[in-house]
């Protein structure tokens, strides 16, 4: 029997070192240095190329003294071949070889295991009590995307994409930024409701400027091993530089960006402190961006939100009337259709461009059902409430809200111009004052953004002589506003706050507020009808209504 195993040992042996000599020689070529595309690029502008081979996955770049590979991922190939010409080559049979040769060892192997444990004793028995440790998770090996989508498929948002282009620009052409030592923001945060389309604008950042996109989702990151968020994290920021420029995105950043407080996780905190360590470890150079996206930001940590991380915001609000017709045009470009536009556009206040997506799709579908050529307004009308129902967050108003709801807003759009409160935007359902940061304010400061809270309530009683439940999220930042100014700052009438100090201020800076809504009646009209013509104003439209009043 020792014959036998010895005969089967020296017959694994052999197989082992052929396998060694075969692994070693495929191997050689992985010798070559890796290199990103922006160390490519400068190969180029030196022109120091002499060769190029192309042996998937890498792509292969002979000097004269060295030889450095690049994943095929991260080259435009067609564009390289303008200047060099790239050579192909094959080595399948190789590793056909290597193949076979792999499976007759663990047939080998396999065989010599199966004779020994017919032989062995009882007392050879493993030992199989005690502790049984989980196995780890099997490691996935982070590969970039190359994204197809570009600026003309995403309805709307032109602003947006005019925040956006400067980083587009950056990662096309990153040796221009170097040579005037500019620095662009490591951390891009696009901030906004479910469903504006978050995820297909980073996407298209990506396929605009033809860089490879990591895409990880927050909960992905956090994972039950302990550790193992940490080490992704460290993995992704790897993998992302090596093949720069890149873009990182970070879908629901808050599942790994929470803040750290009183809901302890071990693993989540090691994972965010491994990501903010990362977004510290980089230069603004590198030709790495990292983008997240989030609808909570308040819940994010402040060390995220630090100047040096994400220290650009981006914010996409739900679409205004201009933008649902825009989409609504992409959407139905390639259905046969006979839609007012106008009309749905109108008619849709509140609806995300996801939302609008699902209507345009189940009115597709509604119209297969019942034997239309084309969908029809009444398709869209029958599938509207199963939409809407379906939908969280959908404001869909009716003509008497969609009025309450302007006169509303006006009041705080001209609460906020005439006291110099800075906002974005104010709409029909959007509300965006500027978020100043500041160490110190004022108690003047502090009570005009009370009053910008306020002002739509008053608005709405002296328009209706009426209080409304649209009022409510309002009411509650003026009077927590209110209890930060007087309890907090301790900017209060005397020494020590008194207990009814706070209800007291509130009822003062309402009616202030009410005194200059009435007189102030005119231009909140003018603001009012522009608000149900456009359904957003911006502070500089808000401010030439009132310069042609008064």
């Amino acid at each position: 029997m020792l014959d036998i195993r010895s005969k089967n040992t020296k017959i694994v042996a052999i197989g082992v070192l052929l396998l060694l000599i075969i692994a070693a020689f495929l191997l050689l070529r992985q010798n070559a240095r890796l290199i990103s595309a922006q160390q490519l690029q400068v190969l180029q502008e030196k022109q120091l190329i002499k060769r190029l081979v192309l042996n998937e996955p890498y792509l292969y770049i002979q000097t004269a003294k060295t030889l450095y590979r690049i994943p095929v991922e991260a080259v435009e190939l067609r564009e390289l071949g303008r200047h060099y010409p790239i050579e192909v080559e094959e080595n399948r049979a190789l590793y056909w070889l290597a193949g076979i040769l792999s499976l007759t060892i663990l047939a080998g192997v396999a065989f010599l295991y199966w004779r020994l444990r017919a032989t062995r004793t009882p007392g050879m028995e493993l030992e199989r009590n005690g502790s049984r440790g989980e196995l780890p998770p099997v490691k996935e090996s982070i590969e970039p995307i190359r994204s197809r989508v570009k600026f003309s498929d995403v309805a709307g948002i032109e602003e947006v994409k005019e925040d956006l282009q400067e980083i587009i620009d950056f990662l096309r052409h990153p040796g221009r930024y170097r040579k005037l030592d500019i620095r662009l923001p490591k951390g891009v945060l696009l901030v906004g409701p479910p469903g504006v389309g978050k995820t297909y604008v980073a996407k298209a950042v990506a396929g605009e400027a033809k860089v490879p996109f990591f895409y990880q989702s927050g909960a992905n990151i956090v994972e039950i091993y302990v550790g193992m968020g940490a080490k992704r994290v460290h993995e992704l920021f790897q993998r992302a530089k090596q093949m720069a420029p890149s873009i990182i995105f970070i879908d629901e950043i808050d599942a790994v960006g929470k803040s750290r407080g009183a809901l302890r996780s071990d693993e989540r905190e090691a994972t965010l402190n491994q990501l903010l360590t990362e977004m510290d470890g980089f230069e603004s150079s590198s030709g790495v961006i990292v983008m997240a996206a989030t609808n909570r930001i308040e819940m994010l940590d402040s060390a995220l939100l630090r100047p040096g991380r994400f220290d650009r915001r981006v914010h996409i609000s739900l679409p205004d009337r201009e933008d649902r017709l825009e989409i609504l045009k992409l959407y139905l470009r390639r259905k046969p259709h006979k839609v007012d536009l106008d009309s749905l556009a109108y008619t849709t206040v509140g609806f995300s461009a996801a939302a609008l997506s699902t209507l345009v799709n189940e009115a597709a579908l509604h119209a297969l059902r019942h034997g239309h050529s084309e969908i029809t307004d009444e398709d869209l009308e029958a599938v509207r409430e199963q939409v809407i129902s379906g939908k969280r967050r959908i404001l869909s108003f009716s003509e008497e809200e969609r009025r309450i709801q302007a006169v509303y807003q006006s009041g705080k759009a001209l609460m906020a111009t005439w006291l110099d409160v800075s906002y974005e935007k104010i709409g029909i359902v959007t509300t965006r004052l500027r978020e100043v940061e500041r160490e110190i304010d004022s108690r003047s400061e502090l009570l005009g953004r009370i009053k910008v809270h306020l002002a739509g309530s008053v608005a709405t009683r002296l328009v209706f002589e009426e209080q409304f439940s649209n009022a409510a999220e309002d009411l509650a930042t003026a009077r927590r506003l209110a209890e930060r100014t007087i309890l907090e700052y301790g900017m209060s009438e005397g020494v020590v706050p008194k207990g009814d100090e706070v209800d007291r201020l509130l009822i003062e800076l309402y009616e202030e507020a009410s005194t200059m809504m009435k007189k102030l009646e005119r231009a909140r009209q003018e603001i009012e009808e522009y608000l149900l013509k456009q359904e957003n104003i911006r502070e500089e439209e808000a401010r030439s209504i009132l310069r042609d009043l008064f």
